[in-house]
């Protein structure tokens, strides 16, 4: 029998908080079931496992993070939506670590649920928005996307591990690598010919 008041929603945000509470790795079902003040088995009537929780988390992070970045971007072009797309990105990891966790790895979960989650698409969307303003196109693009990507989740990811010993205080080398990553977007080498995409 389904628990009254029970969702996939509500499980999935209970699971999300727990996630950031204690750590992805923690998030189990009778963590969550626990959490609820429900059995194990009440959970199944809502996801179909672990794996499809931890899908739902990240399509959750997804559209939070997308909608906090779409937030900061909006009317900005150049440096300004970069700086505030980084700013938006770095932040939400901050606030929601075990969240952002989820949307770092690679999970299997119901193509229809993906489908009508616009998170992930809207993620694309903005990020190549941001890169078209500095003129780039294909296979450019995808090459710039994925330099973006490993800038800003590896800066997160150390700095949220205690990685940063030096005085020197993260907030100027994070200005910094922003700084950079605009002069090596505005210089972007143009791919060679031939080059396979």
């Amino acid at each position: 029998m389904v628990r009254a008041g029970l969702t996939a929603e509500r499980v999935t945000l209970a699971a999300a908080e727990l996630a950031d509470e204690a750590g992805l790795d923690q998030v189990t079902m009778a963590r969550v079931a626990s959490r609820l003040g429900v059995k194990d088995a009440s959970l199944y009537s809502h996801v179909r496992g672990l794996e499809d929780l931890r899908g739902r988390v990240a399509l959750l992070a997804a559209d939070e993070k997308t909608l906090r970045i779409a937030e900061a971007t909006v009317g900005r072009a150049g440096k300004d939506a970069l700086v505030a797309f980084a700013d938006a990105w770095r932040d939400y990891a901050h606030r929601h670590p075990g969240r952002y966790a989820a949307t770092q790895i690679r999970i299997t979960i119901d193509p229809e649920l993906a489908a009508r989650a616009p998170g992930p698409r809207r993620a694309v969307e903005l990020t190549y928005g941001v890169l078209r303003g500095y003129g780039l196109a294909e296979p450019d693009l995808t090459d710039a996307v994925r330099l973006l990507r490993s800038t800003f989740h590896g800066f997160v990811a150390l700095e949220s591990a205690g990685g940063f010993g030096h005085e020197r205080a993260p907030q100027r080398s994070w200005e910094r690598a922003l700084d950079a990553l605009h002069a090596t977007l505005t210089h972007w080498p143009s791919a060679r010919d031939g080059d396979p995409s």
